[in-house]
């Protein structure tokens, strides 16, 4: 064995214990400064510090053997004829085919093969490669996982003097930023250092805004156009219509004057799916619905006055508080109003009162959000008091064919679910949102969780369904991420839901032809009564006299027990 190191120690120091001692303080090496070398030394103001805020991303390489490609061809002949005979001849080529098939070699050949390929065929739908073996044991694992939804990220009003999240928009390019209105909806709430921007936010950088837009006024609704990313549309707190072109800086690139724009705030803002993308509609509590074209904004291109006397005027109108438009159904638009009516509108119709074509009853408040169904268009959700409504259109003027409890608090707004059929969210003053799944659960929510302290005003879900933005009263923007189970859809989902939403239909035109017959019922009776029925004034006569006789009867039982007493 070759020895590497060798260490001696004396045998009797070994275990032998430290001894140790207090000594003052002793300096071994002195270095003196040198004034001579202070003029050397170049002062660095300022001094800068850099940091990265992103992700660190590492880049690696990789250099993989490259694969010799070639390029080659077939060129098809046809060919097994014979030379006298012409392929190209349809007469020569049909008549040798037939000479053929009466030999007896052709006819042995067909047998032979015959029976070969009927026994790979046999085999071939005997065994099924594709079947999926595990299928039913995969549903099960989905079933069993639990509702849930986290909070990924919190997006905070930068300003000290805090506003209202008022409405949410996401980029349609995969939902890579979101702008966020930024407005105070209280009544005659003029704090002087309340500022009237509201911003777009880059999800990556959540700390500070992307992009600051600066109106005139405060944005009760802000949408991005789903043709072309860069345009933005905005409606004002004093009823003007606004857009910007993200590319350009956060000043607006157009305004509508004062004098022909809504009188009341904007509550409704959608762009229409034109050829040009620039048209949009915009809806107010001032009772009118306008049509504009962002390339001449100096004037509507249209107006309707939601008269549903259809009288035109504006005094009767109801004010809109909430506007959906689906591009599925170009022509038509959902209105939502303040009285609790939903008006469903055709903007083909030659006059304007024809524009208005059904109305549907149901809540006792405000609307507050009404949203298409996107897989069933004809089906719409409404929120509004303290209830959440499903209607259909194929009911006209009749009552919803679902909806949810009665809640303690108000629900201040709602939407779908953009990749479950039956899923929708509903946001409530207490600050839950509630995630409700009306084909498995009709009285309960799928979820109720607690976002806020504050009441929550707006939801806007992104496109895949996954990550669902809620706006609180203070101006925070929760990003919660929703579990699978409510963003996934399963296996005939959607024909289940549309069997539950026309058997609720049906259900329901039973129930108003039930009730036609018992309003026919007791007009009938009404008509009939009269006749059976006696003089009014001799009823009143007899009545008469009934009530003079007791008070007679009654003066006489007491002059009867006075002189006994």
């Amino acid at each position: 064995m070759e020895i590497k190191l060798e260490f001696v120690w004396k045998r009797s120091e070994f275990g032998r214990p430290c001894n140790f001692s207090d000594y003052l303080a002793e300096v071994t090496v002195d270095i003196p400064p040198d004034p001579s070398l202070a003029d050397n030394f170049i002062p660095q103001d300022p001094v800068d510090f850099a940091f990265q805020e992103g992700p660190v991303m590492a880049l690696h390489e990789v250099n993989t053997e490259r694969v010799q490609v070639s390029i080659k061809g077939v060129n098809h002949v046809e060919g097994g004829w014979p030379q006298h005979v012409d392929p190209k001849n349809s007469e020569l080529t049909s008549r040798y085919r037939e000479e053929v098939e009466r030999e007896d070699a052709y006819t042995r050949s067909v047998q032979r093969l015959g029976s070969l390929v009927e026994h790979y065929i046999r085999q071939n739908n005997a065994i099924n490669i594709y079947e999926e073996y595990f299928e039913e044991e995969e549903e099960e694992e989905e079933e069993e996982e639990h509702p849930s939804a986290k909070t990924i990220s919190v997006i905070r009003d930068p300003n000290v003097t805090k506003r209202m999240a008022t409405h949410i928009s996401w980029h349609p390019d995969a939902s890579r930023a979101v702008a966020v209105a930024y407005c105070s909806l209280d009544f005659q709430d003029s704090r002087k250092d309340m500022s009237f921007d509201s911003y777009i936010w880059d999800l990556e950088k959540p700390y500070s805004p992307e992009l600051t837009l600066k109106p005139s006024s405060p944005l009760v609704t802000l949408e991005y156009n789903f043709k072309d990313w860069h345009h933005v549309l905005g409606g004002c707190y004093n009823g003007q219509i606004v857009y910007w072109d993200t590319r350009k800086g956060g000043l607006p690139m157009e305004t509508t004057p004062v004098e022909l724009s809504h009188r009341d705030p904007v509550y409704g803002a959608c762009w229409l799916p034109s050829r040009t993308g620039t048209e949009c509609l915009t809806g107010s509590t001032d009772g009118q619905i306008l049509w504009w074209d962002i390339r001449k904004m100096s004037q509507p291109s249209e107006r309707l006055v939601l008269d549903i006397t259809k009288e035109d005027q504006l005094s009767k109108a109801l004010g809109a508080s909430a506007l959906d438009f689906a591009p599925t159904m170009p022509t038509k638009f959902l209105v939502g109003t303040e009285q609790g009516i939903i008006i469903s509108c055709n903007r083909d119709s030659k006059t304007p009162p024809e524009k208005i074509a059904h109305i549907f009853r149901g809540h006792l408040g405000a609307v507050y959000s009404v949203t298409r169904n996107p897989f069933f268009p004809k089906v719409f959700l409404s929120v509004g008091d303290w209830t959440a409504r499903i209607w259909t259109e194929e009911l006209m003027d009749s009552s919803s064919i679902m909806e949810t409890k009665y809640h303690t608090p108000y629900l201040l707004d709602g939407c779908w679910s953009p990749t479950k059929p039956a899923v929708f969210f509903t946001a409530k003053s207490d600050g839950t949102l509630d995630v409700w799944d009306f084909l498995f659960h009709q009285k309960e929510p799928s979820l109720s969780l607690k976002v806020s302290n504050d009441p929550l005003l707006s939801l806007r879900p992104q496109d895949n369904g996954r990550v669902l933005g809620c706006g609180t009263r203070l101006g925070n923007v929760s990003l919660l991420e929703i579990s699978p189970g409510l963003c996934t859809m399963r296996k005939n989902e959607k024909t289940l839901t549309s069997t539950m939403f026309e058997r609720e239909a049906r259900r329901e035109k039973v129930l108003q032809e039930k009730h036609r017959e018992r309003l026919l019922r007791e007009q009938e009776r009404a008509r009939a009564r009269p006749e059976e029925q006696e003089d009014p004034q001799e009823v009143f006569e007899k009545a008469k006299e009934d009530f003079f006789s007791i008070i007679k009867a009654e003066r006489r039982r007491r002059g009867q027990d006075d002189p006994e007493e």
